[in-house]
């Protein structure tokens, strides 16, 4: 239970710190979008702004995703490695055993 209320607490300290640094860009964006286009809200600013945010957000998150993998790969292979060398260090072992219960 206890485990359970942390790992909750967890992700809603993180989805919240999300959104807040969501709105900081979000209001940083808007000023350059602003220095550029000016200070119109007509609707193809707010259009262009739009599918701008949304291409990099998908640009984005490809990226995150690519990296996730690949972290998640490594590990893998990390972790392969050393099952193969655990099972080599057993195969030596198992090979000197013999050789001494033959003395």
């Amino acid at each position: 239970m206890k485990s359970e209320l942390i790992e909750k607490l967890s992700l809603l300290s993180t989805g919240a710190f999300g959104l807040v640094a969501a709105l900081a860009w979000n209001d940083a964006i808007q000023a350059i979008f602003k220095s550029i286009f000016g200070d119109r809200s007509s609707i193809a600013a707010m259009l262009s702004y739009a599918i701008v945010v949304t291409i990099a957000a998908v640009l984005i998150t490809l990226w995150i995703s690519k990296a996730a993998e690949k972290a998640k790969t490594t590990d893998f292979r990390t972790l392969l490695r050393r099952k193969k060398q655990e099972v080599e260090i057993a195969k030596v072992e198992q090979k000197i055993a013999k050789e001494e219960a033959k003395k």
